[in-house]
């Protein structure tokens, strides 16, 4: 077992040279690069002043290493106020590479520094993204791990306007501009590892604000079976990707991971066989063999503009990001009919809400139960940290706040080193799904109602709310969680709040 320790080897010379320290025992344990000249290895003696011990690695491997031992040092050691100083913006580099690299800390200006050490920190803890406040007495950093928002580092108010001019220039925004919103990317390399980060500046009394959302490209790699899914929703997805035509739809809030679920369902279908072209606000990840549109609604680039003009580019797979207006949803059901199997999200609470939501559109109910395939409602879930968490038995406020019977065994999160005192690692999905079989058919022809859809649906499968009891009483995440992500009115809506099962 290779233990990675914080690092004695300039990060230029180790990944330029294809060596790193693995270990630094009394016999040094240093990684060598494939293909890397072992002449570096004399070099790496007389700076480490000890005997080594070379272990080859392959190219994955090294990049895996370099990115762990090198992003791993923690805010704390950022100064904030050391960046206090009105030189700071003369110091950037007008000209900045297409991928600049985190970790290579040849310009050493203490903004690039700040602003390397901030993304690189929220790459190691699994951040989705980095919150940038300022107010009258600090400027706050804040970083939304698993979903939930939490304060990495608190900084003198003084230097908002460094940092933020300086991550505009990394996204090629106007930095003279400060009072219209503004979006743009910054394309970063980790290490080994390749990112985007998402910027968007917001106008606010104290300053501007900046939300970087940081996209990881292996995250596009997930395949559905990586998800969460239970075998039966598993089944039923595998079953409308394999439809000729029809329209798939992933309901649920922002960051609930409905983009992921999409992009796992066409990586199943991208085998070069079929013509897959999608229209997304704004194209998260870049998938090969998928032709990806932009939406721009500044030059009259919308949805349907662009749903519009795919169909004319012989598609057999096509994924809207969202059907957001009548106009959209009208285009997808004609796709549908004529042919194209249509893969699409819209913000409902839960799966029935969607064929509501479709049918206020404006889309009349009998072309809704002639196309829709399988409707998927989903949030995310933290997962318990298997370390630390802790079982206790359910009392009867607990048993009836997540219907299950008093004395059952439920685990609670604790706190440990491993996930950062906060007792979770990671999250899994919550999935309910609606297969339109004939009945459920009928029932949108005859716009019966959500309760009457969810009666029949859900007569032999699980709920949002189900699952998540599932997964309290199997041990994968706690009662709080599970009912922080549902929500009662979801349960409710249901009617599965408090009866009380025996599993």
């Amino acid at each position: 077992m290779i233990t990675l320790i914080n690092p004695t080897l300039p990060y230029g010379f180790a990944k330029r040279h294809g060596v790193i320290l693995l270990d630094a025992g009394e016999v040094a344990l240093i990684g060598l690069r494939e293909g890397a000249d072992p002449v570096a290895l004399v070099e790496t003696r007389r700076a480490l002043g000890r005997p080594l011990k070379v272990e080859a690695l392959s190219q994955a491997e090294f990049d895996r290493h370099l990115s762990q031992v090198y992003a791993g040092d923690h805010l704390g050691a950022a100064d904030g106020d050391d960046l206090d100083m009105p030189s700071g913006l003369e110091s950037l580099i007008d000209d900045i590479p297409a991928a600049a690299d985190l970790l290579d800390t040849a310009d050493d200006a203490p903004v690039i520094r700040l602003i390397n050490g901030i993304i690189a920190e929220a790459v190691r803890a699994g951040a989705s993204d980095i919150h940038l406040e300022p107010f009258e007495s600090a400027l706050t950093v804040r970083m939304r791990v698993d979903g939930v928002l939490r304060e990495a580092l608190s900084l003198n108010p003084r230097i908002t306007p460094l940092l933020v001019s300086r991550i505009k220039v990394m996204a090629r925004l106007d930095i003279a501009e400060k009072r219209v919103p503004q979006d743009g990317r910054i394309p970063l390399a980790l290490g080994g590892k390749t990112l985007d980060v998402r910027v968007s500046t917001l106008p606010s009394r104290a300053g501007e604000r900046v939300v970087l959302r940081i996209l990881d490209k292996d995250q596009a790699d997930l395949r559905l079976d990586q998800l969460g899914m239970a075998p039966a929703t598993l089944e039923a997805f595998h079953m409308a990707l394999r439809e000729p035509n029809g329209i798939i739809l992933v309901t649920g809030p922002t960051g609930s991971g409905k983009t992921t679920s999409l992009y796992a369902g066409l990586s199943l279908l991208n085998d070069t066989t079929r013509n897959i072209l999608t229209v997304e606000d704004p194209v998260e990840y870049a998938i090969d063999g998928v032709g990806q549109t932009q939406v721009n609604t500044k030059v009259g680039m919308t949805f349907a503009a662009g749903l519009r003009a795919i169909l004319r580019q012989d598609p057999d797979v096509v994924m809207v990001g969202e059907i957001r207006d009548v106009e959209t949803a009208g285009i997808a059901v004609q796709a549908s009919l004529t042919g194209h199997l249509v893969l699409s999200t819209v913000h409902t609470n839960d799966a029935a809400g969607a064929i509501t939501r479709l049918r206020d559109m404006g889309i009349e109910p009998f072309l809704l139960a002639s196309t829709l395939r399988l409707i998927v409602a989903q949030r995310l879930v933290r997962r318990l940290c298997g370390e630390c968490c802790q079982s206790e038995t359910a009392d009867a406020a607990t048993a009836r706040l997540i219907g299950i019977k008093k004395g059952k065994t439920v685990w609670r999160p604790h706190g440990c080193i491993h996930c950062n005192q906060t007792g979770y690692v990671g999250r899994v999905g919550l999935y309910e799904v609606i297969r339109v079989d004939d009945k459920v058919r009928r029932l949108i022809a005859a716009e019966a109602s959500e309760e009457a859809i969810n009666a029949v649906a859900f007569d032999h499968a699980e709920t949002l709310t189900q699952r998540a009891r599932s997964l309290v009483l199997e041990g994968v995440t706690s009662v709080e969680e599970a009912v922080r992500v549902t929500r009662q009115e979801t349960a409710d809506a249901h009617g599965l709040a408090l009866p009380e099962i025996a599993a």
